[in-house]
């Protein structure tokens, strides 16, 4: 299906695990992308972006809104797939499998911070610089995507890689993510506005700009 235009592919958390699994058994290089209403304001006026969020292999809502739009356009989706969750499965099925993982982006250490939690956490995962299977950029949207579609050609060992925006901050223990209740309830915003103002420009675009660019596109059809 399509949300202003942009791809959004209609999948459970268990099937984007087995399409992965699929993508690091073929020999080719793919990118994720994790779309959340941000993402899709941007796209409207950078159709660099646009394109390279509709080439990607697997383009997931990474946000409440999407599934509101989606409902709001007449389908539905099946899940919300957030980017520290989908990080934290991969995570765990690479060192189930020996894939190894580099982590690159965010501020200061916190790379390090999050690669030192993951192996903690999945005993046996690889954090490896040099050779990874499996590519994390934290470098916010588009400039992740950007880079990604840019270099990924330049790492021939990479058989994946996804921007994770703030994945890091959440699991390098930086950033506390929001109760699971707030989240369920699809207030995740409220909570980050609350404990981090700044991000009131984002937020301002993912829940004004981006339900009225909707509303119009809904209109529009009928």
């Amino acid at each position: 299906m399509k949300i202003l235009g942009v791809r959004v592919d209609n999948l459970t958390i268990n099937q984007v695990l087995e399409k992965i699994e699929g993508f690091l058994a073929d020999g080719r290089q793919h990118y994720i992308v994790t779309l959340n209403p941000e993402f899709l304001v941007k796209a409207q006026k950078d159709q660099s972006f646009k394109q390279i969020l509709n080439q990607a292999d697997l383009a997931l809502p990474d946000g409440i809104g999407l599934i509101f739009a989606a409902w709001f356009l007449g389908q539905s989706l099946k899940q919300r797939i957030a980017g520290v969750d989908l990080m934290e499965k991969i995570c765990q099925k690479a060192a189930q499998n020996g894939w190894p993982v580099c982590l690159i982006g965010g501020q200061s250490d916190i790379a390090q911070k999050a690669g030192a939690n993951l192996k903690k956490k999945y005993p046996g995962l690889e954090i490896n610089q040099n050779n990874p299977k499996i590519l994390f950029v934290a470098l916010g949207a588009p400039k992740q995507e950007k880079w990604i579609v840019e270099n990924l050609k330049n790492i021939p060992s990479v058989k994946l890689a996804i921007g994770v925006g703030g994945s890091f901050d959440f699991i390098s223990g930086q950033v506390r993510r929001a109760p699971r209740l707030i989240r369920f309830l699809g207030l995740e915003w409220l909570w980050r506005l609350m404990r981090q103002p700044w991000r009131i420009k984002r937020i301002f675009r993912a829940i004004i700009i981006f339900p009225w660019l909707v509303l119009k596109h809904g209109f529009n059809q009928d």
